[in-house]
């Protein structure tokens, strides 16, 4: 199951280091007249990007540019990355680089929906821009053959030795052909690579610093960035952490764990009072929706295109389980289910199918994480261990990443990092978030040589922009006047 983006537009959404309470409001970081700063190579080398030309593209202003495909070689091959922005309002203090997470969400569209749910005092102040990371929307897409839906309509719950093997032909036929494809720029997609390319936009503003706001995946952009240039952040907020050092596997059966604990949560507010129309009997309710929709045909769905599988079903729960916005969804579309109709659940499913690309996830999964190549028995055996603790579904979760088995591009795992020498980085955790667990949060806080743990108390994957006044009024006086909370501050 994927990092996503904040899954609502509602749902968001200092120049040297800062100190508590400290003013004047930062001025703004573009140097106009000066040469623009340079991109930093992999192997140390500096070139120049040219100025960016931003062209009107309707409620935003857009541009394409050209970066190195391998910043070992800058000289090499380049590829296009599609950005765009939305301008200050008012008096600019710099650019507030965004990211929604994914890995492949369109940052590019994140620039044109996250203003309209940040706080005015950021979006007066600073250019909100996003990029599409390479492999994605506008920066040089892929597109590995095998359609999501095809992907997701297999049992990843192994019962018999034909699930197991549908699985492994289904993931086989995926990584083939994304190998065939793109063999070349496999191993050029991983998050290093990105946060490099972010830097290099930045540099083409003619901006020497960049704040940035990155939720979910996106906080693992931020991360890499900040160890990578630790002197060209002024600013960062990181929300909905992805702990970077874990194996993927570990990291899968923290995430399972998430969402197990997501769905108590759903089952105890129907259970204790909450208006579902399952209330009593909820979690009876989910394990019949799952057993149904593994009997042969699945459940039948008159309004979508095809019936509820085993990967269907476990699909729709946990996409509902990111906000509790969806709550009443889930509730609905398992009452229906049990009557025999499961489109609703088709509804959840493909809401989660189309929130970003699944080839650049597993690509960029694949390449920034550790597995166990080769062993396709290792995921398996890892799956039914996390099923102990996550039977609802840690089994299909774990599972999801068999593409990583024999992906054609060896892994280059990201460790954990300390980013010496930044401002004060802010990074909220959500206690209930069941993507990004709380707990990773509040290590990654505490590696970073300048974290500051913000815990938020609710539900749901990522905060900022959802309007919680507390978390957003935060971020702004942080953003725009460098006024840091306290390391452990709690908003309930």
């Amino acid at each position: 199951m994927r990092r996503l983006l904040p899954l609502l537009v509602a749902a968001a959404l200092l120049a040297g280091c800062m100190q508590e309470g400290d003013g004047p409001r930062a001025g703004d970081t573009s140097s106009p007249t000066t040469e623009p700063s340079t991109g930093t190579s992999a192997a140390g080398g500096e070139r120049t990007p040219a100025p960016i030309e931003w062209d009107d593209c309707g409620a935003v202003e857009c541009a394409t540019l050209d970066v190195p495909l391998d910043y070992a070689d800058p000289d090499a091959d380049q590829i296009e990355l599609y950005v765009a922005r939305t301008p200050a309002s008012g008096d600019r203090i710099g650019a507030l680089f965004v990211n929604p997470g994914g890995p492949g969400a369109s940052g590019a569209e994140y620039a044109e929906l996250l203003p309209y749910v940040l706080p005015d005092d950021i979006t007066e102040h600073f250019d909100i821009v996003g990029v599409d990371p390479r492999g994605v929307g506008g920066s040089s897409p892929i597109d590995c053959g095998v359609s999501a839906k095809e992907l997701y309509s297999v049992d990843s719950s192994i019962d018999s030795p034909g699930d197991e093997q549908a699985l492994l032909d289904i993931s086989e036929e995926y990584v083939s052909d994304c190998a065939e494809k793109y063999g070349d720029l496999l191993a050029h997609l991983g998050t290093r690579d990105v946060a490099r390319d972010m830097d290099w936009v930045r540099a083409a503003m003619g901006d020497e610093q960049l704040s940035y706001l990155g939720f979910s995946y996106g906080t693992a952009i931020g991360q890499v960035y900040a160890d990578l240039f630790p002197d060209r952040v002024r600013s960062m907020v990181l929300d909905g952490v992805l702990e970077l050092g874990p194996t993927g596997l570990e990291l899968a059966d923290e995430q399972a764990a998430g969402f197990e604990t997501a769905l108590d949560r759903f089952v105890e507010h129907c259970d204790s009072g909450g208006d579902c129309e399952i209330a009593g009997h909820t979690e009876q309710a989910i394990e019949e929706v799952l057993a149904k929709a593994e009997e042969p045909g699945g459940i039948p769905a008159p309004d979508a295109d095809r019936p509820v599988g085993p990967g269907e079903a476990n699909l729709g729960i946990s996409y509902a389980l990111y906000s509790e916005s969806l709550w009443p969804q889930l509730d609905s579309a398992l009452a229906d289910a049990l009557d025999g109709d499961g489109s609703g659940m088709i509804d959840l499913a493909d809401g989660y199918l189309g929130i970003g690309d699944f080839e650049v996830y597993f690509a960029v999964n694949c390449l920034d994480f550790a597995w166990p190549t080769g062993d396709s028995d290792a995921f398996f055996a890892a799956a039914k261990a996390t099923a102990e603790h996550s039977p609802h579904v840690g089994e299909a979760l774990v599972n999801d990443y068999i593409r990583c088995v024999d992906w054609p591009v060896a892994p280059e795992p990201l460790e954990a990092v300390s980013a010496p020498g930044t401002p004060p980085i802010i990074v909220i955790s959500t206690t209930g978030d069941p993507a990004t667990p709380y707990e990773g949060g509040v290590k990654v806080a505490e590696q970073l040589e300048n974290g500051v743990l913000v815990t938020n108390e609710g539900e749901g994957h990522t905060v900022v922009g959802n309007g919680k006044a507390c978390i957003d009024d935060l971020v702004a006086a942080y953003f725009v006047d460098g006024v840091v909370p306290d390391d452990g501050f709690t908003c309930e």
